[in-house]
């Protein structure tokens, strides 16, 4: 048995992944059935002894770190967009009693997810002894530590990340093109009878010419600029708001069951930040004050939760079985002021287009080698603004075709969050803690993430279905 564990110690000593899964495999071999709780704890152990005091947040190199209240507003910036405009919808769908208890059981079910991937990318970071892990990363790493069947899955899971985090991204893109155009043509439709259509075309252009700015610094006053509009015209939507009657009667405590898989999907697109965790914590100057009880992640989730439920509640109250896909195509279509606040809410998502667009462009440029194949071509910056082109006429292309705000949140928070928010933290945090549970608590640590996969599992399934049976019968002839 010693020798077993000493040759594993040699093996994991070795900072490449290859040498990590050889230790897995070999100790998978020399593990005899029937020590094979007393080796894992003697295992546990020795990992324990070899990472000694390392801890990654005392070896963050950032340049510019952000504080605590830097990063809660940054965090903010991030879940308040068109997710929350939907909410009253939401609540149309799922009955104001139950509206609020589902935001809220998925608002603590989101944080706790959050709270997982934060604690597995911290154990990961001191057993490998590097500073950080991007999602893709952890999820790597996380499998590598795992049972063989997860294991045989690592090489394969930062691809498999990587490729939800695309269809999130992209997908999020396709709601703000839609938000846009539909915000536009409410307030000139007013005036000039214009097909729909059209405004999505004149669109393309802007948008692609948004997307050729690489330099994120550039985007600093244009997003700023964005955020307080976005502030702005929230008042005036709250203004509108509590202008008419807030009224139970007429108003539905219990929505119909066929449309709560519409309320999942909008609430998890609404409330998930899941892939601004790690990048904003590991940002921070004091990256263990993000996980605190009275920190970053739970302050911030507390505060978004409740700004959604808000929205969601005394929006379906006013405005009841009237209340359209996003609360600002709802609010008064021939007042001035309200005409401004959707071109406002217009201008700040189309001034953050880019930012949106970063991430899939980075996955698929840089993480996929479109760029190193590129870069051997004359001419590569030219065929890096044809490749943006290329894909921002693509998502362009998915928003014209369905151009249903509502049904796109609900798909893409059914479909992409569901896996990314709450599935995978839990499998991460399974497989990262496999060999390092005694019974007392494995039991308890595997079937929580059980639980919480099949929810998710089930949540995926049935949103997804949904949504696009809502989305075909959108084209269906009556």
């Amino acid at each position: 048995m010693s020798d077993a564990i000493k040759r594993l110690k040699a093996e994991d000593r070795n900072d490449s992944y290859n040498s990590f899964s050889a230790a897995i495999n070999s100790r998978e071999q020399l593990t005899p059935k029937t020590n094979a709780q007393s080796y894992a704890i003697e295992l546990n152990e020795l990992k324990r002894k070899e990472a000694g005091d390392y801890d990654p947040y005392d070896h963050s190199d950032i340049e510019h770190p952000t504080t605590n209240f830097e990063t809660l507003i940054h965090l903010l910036k991030s879940s308040f967009g068109t997710g929350i405009l939907a909410m009253p919808l939401a609540f149309y769908h799922s009955g104001y009693i139950l509206g609020i208890i589902g935001t809220s059981v998925i608002g603590l079910l989101c944080t706790y997810c959050m709270h997982m991937l934060v604690r597995t990318e911290y154990e990961l970071c001191k057993r490998k002894k590097v500073p950080s892990l991007t999602y893709p990363g952890t999820a790597e790493a996380a499998l590598a530590e795992g049972p063989p069947f997860l294991a045989k899955l690592a090489p394969y899971s930062g691809i498999i990340s990587n490729v939800f985090l695309l269809m999130y991204q992209l997908g999020s893109s396709c709601v703000y093109i839609v938000f846009i155009s539909e915000n536009i043509w409410n307030v000139v439709n007013n005036y000039w009878q214009v097909n729909e259509r059209l405004i999505f075309v004149m669109l393309l252009l802007p948008l692609i010419l948004v997307t050729f700015v690489k330099n994120l610094k550039l985007l600093v006053p244009l997003t700023s600029f964005a955020n307080f509009i976005t502030v702005v015209s929230f008042g005036i939507i709250y203004y509108y708001i509590f202008q008419e009657p807030i009224t139970f009667e007429g108003r539905s405590a219990l929505g119909q069951l066929t449309n709560m898989p519409l309320f999942f999907g909008t609430v998890m697109f609404a409330l998930e930040s899941i892939g601004m965790v790690l990048p904003l914590q590991h940002e921070m100057k004091n990256r263990a004050h993000f996980s605190k009880p009275f920190g970053t992640l739970n302050v911030g989730m507390f505060l978004v939760t409740t700004m959604y439920i808000v929205m969601g509640l005394f929006g379906y109250l006013a405005y009841g079985d009237t209340v359209k896909a996003s609360i600002s195509y709802t609010i008064d279509p021939e007042s001035k002021i309200a005409q401004v606040c959707k071109l406002l809410l217009a201008l700040a998502i189309f001034t953050s287009f880019s930012l949106f667009m970063y991430v899939g462009v980075d996955i698929i440029w840089n993480h996929m080698n479109l760029k190193a194949k590129f870069d051997q071509k004359p001419h590569p910056q030219l065929w890096d603004y044809v490749f943006r082109t290329l894909l921002v006429s693509f998502v362009f292309g998915l928003a014209v075709l369905i151009p249903y705000i509502d049904l796109f949140i609900s798909l893409v928070g059914a479909l992409c969050i569901s896996a990314l928010g709450l599935a995978f933290p839990a499998i991460f945090d399974s497989s990262t803690k496999w060999y390092h549970l005694d019974d007392s608590l494995k039991w308890w640590i595997h079937g929580k993430n059980l639980l919480i996969v099949l929810f998710a599992f089930f949540g995926l399934v049935v949103g997804t279905i949904t949504s696009m049976d809502q989305i075909i019968q959108k084209f269906t002839p009556n």
